[in-house]
């Protein structure tokens, strides 16, 4: 399981974008101040999940999935799982899960942005926010699958982003880490 250490390390360590600060310091509040930061039964003040960038091996594009709940194009991503050894092991796996891509050898993950956001009451769930750390994966090939998690995906290309309809917080990860 990941640890709070690793999460604070990480926000205190990103060089956020002023539209990234407020999910910056709502994120070290939540580590600091909660008792269980990454337990998806946490919903006051919410919790932690991660998102996979995942960069095709040409570099210039990304994997999305269209999230069929919410219904708009997203990153693959999700819940910590006691499984999960580090924060950006989180994103890899439920990468993997929803797209069954391969990440490269070797490829640590590095966090590329953050973002809070609201999400709606569901099944039981009510609004809570959703304390996200973006980290920027290699994928091996370009080879995805749809998933029964995952019903479309797509590789997107930086010319294509206003098409998706993509926050302006996969948009920004994606500027940092994209090859030009």
């Amino acid at each position: 399981m990941p640890s709070t250490a690793e999460a604070f390390r990480l926000a205190t360590s990103f060089a956020a974008s002023p539209e990234e600060e407020k999910s910056r310091e709502l994120i070290l509040a939540l580590v600091e101040h909660t008792p269980a930061p990454f337990s998806r039964d946490q919903f006051h003040q919410g919790h932690v999940t991660c998102s996979a960038l995942v960069l095709h091996p040409d570099g210039k594009r990304v994997l999305l999935v269209h999230h069929h709940r919410l219904r708009r194009w997203l990153l693959p991503g999700g819940h910590v799982e006691e499984s999960d050894s580090t924060l950006s092991d989180v994103a890899r796996r439920e990468a993997a899960e929803e797209t069954a891509v391969r990440i490269a050898p070797g490829c640590m993950g590095q966090l590329a942005g953050m973002d809070v956001h609201g999400i709606p009451s569901h099944k039981g769930e009510p609004f809570h926010l959703h304390h996200d750390l973006i980290f920027a994966l290699g994928a091996e090939s370009g080879e995805i699958t749809s998933t029964a998690e995952a019903p479309e995906v797509a590789w997107c290309g930086m010319d294509e982003m206003d098409r998706y309809g993509l926050p302006a917080s996969i948009v920004n990860a994606f500027h940092r880490v994209a090859v030009r």
